[in-house]
């Protein structure tokens, strides 16, 4: 099994939002428009809307790591 985990890059994002539009379940906006993430891994049917969301954030803020189980 892999778990995915998604984080943001504080420092590159402008909060555009647009990758809280696209993953609402996983990134939240904080009061100034910027992404917030647990750090929990995602569940495998959000993957997909992940990694679109990591592909299409205009400041390429966002990376997806794996890591598979043992």
């Amino acid at each position: 099994m892999t778990t995915v985990r998604i984080s943001i890059d504080p420092v590159a994002c402008e909060a555009y939002g647009y990758c809280a539009e696209l993953l609402p379940e996983a990134i939240v906006l904080d009061e100034w428009g910027y992404p917030i993430v647990d750090g929990a891994p995602l569940p495998a049917d959000l993957v997909a809307l992940a990694r679109r969301a990591a592909r299409d954030c205009p400041r390429r803020a966002i990376t997806l790591t794996q890591k598979s189980a043992r």
